[in-house]
């Protein structure tokens, strides 16, 4: 059956990713309820699962009023993260498979930016979209990554290197619309790396429309995202402090 990956922007910059197969949607890290109810029910949708990348409460805030509207509908969330996601039905940890929408669903640890991240990745889903599909919550963004509010740049270094061994060709799908402030920080790292300014040209053009400039892929993260670039932990942790403290001109 058709499969098909809609991403549903709220609040200041956060992304809800929903997909849908049939009359099934899967909800990706709602923040906020009202738009993804309202999104659902105009396209006569039910919400078939919840998938919570992990614990912040612009990722989980809309969930239990979703469970409230959509009773039988499961939460999949980290079973080491059940005292801060208390709401979870379905318990998984690193390696777990399961299937949702007729799909295999391989759960992925990427703590860094919390200490039970997970992802989730699709190897193939069904229909045109047939690429492969990464929800990477927080650890990985479009030209940048995640804060180390619980981890360390030793652990984001292992987490994009996982992440990193995924097919180029792989949707990244990340939580946020952070993706011209990070290529505008990169191409000021380094102005003489043509893929990262007409990277950065290219999302400019698109934010000033008001279109999103995700989902991205594996691949053009590993050409333009500095962060998946880096060969060490103290690389990668230079690199982090540096984006932590600056501010564009």
């Amino acid at each position: 059956m058709y499969s098909a990956l809609h991403a549903l922007p709220v609040l200041q910059d956060n992304v809800i990713w929903i997909w849908v197969c049939g009359e099934d949607a899967v909800v990706v890290d709602p923040a906020i309820a009202a738009p993804v109810k309202e999104w659902l029910q105009a396209r006569g949708l039910r919400l078939k699962a919840v998938l919570q990348t992990h614990h912040h409460a612009d990722h989980i805030g809309g969930t239990p009023e979703l469970l409230d509207h959509w009773p039988d509908a499961e939460v999949v969330a980290a079973a080491a993260d059940q005292r801060r996601i208390p709401f979870q039905t379905i318990s998984v940890s690193d390696g777990d498979q399961l299937s949702l929408l007729g799909q295999d669903v391989l759960v992925m640890d990427v703590a860094a930016h919390t200490s039970h991240h997970i992802a989730f990745f699709i190897p193939q889903p069904p229909g045109a979209e047939s690429e492969p599909m990464l929800f990477c919550g927080d650890t990985l963004f479009a030209g940048g990554c995640g804060r180390l509010f619980e981890g360390t740049p030793s652990d984001m270094l292992q987490a994009l290197s996982r992440l990193a061994a995924l097919p180029d060709a792989t949707k990244v799908c990340c939580a946020h619309e952070y993706t011209e402030n990070n290529l505008r920080w990169a191409a000021e790292q380094c102005p003489q790396n043509v893929d990262i300014q007409k990277r950065y040209q290219a999302v400019k053009s698109l934010r000033s429309r008001g279109e999103l400039s995700l989902p991205s892929t594996i691949g053009l993260e590993q050409q333009t995202n500095l962060f998946m670039q880096a060969a060490t932990a103290e690389e990668l942790g230079n690199l982090r402090h540096h984006k932590d403290h600056w501010r564009a001109a």
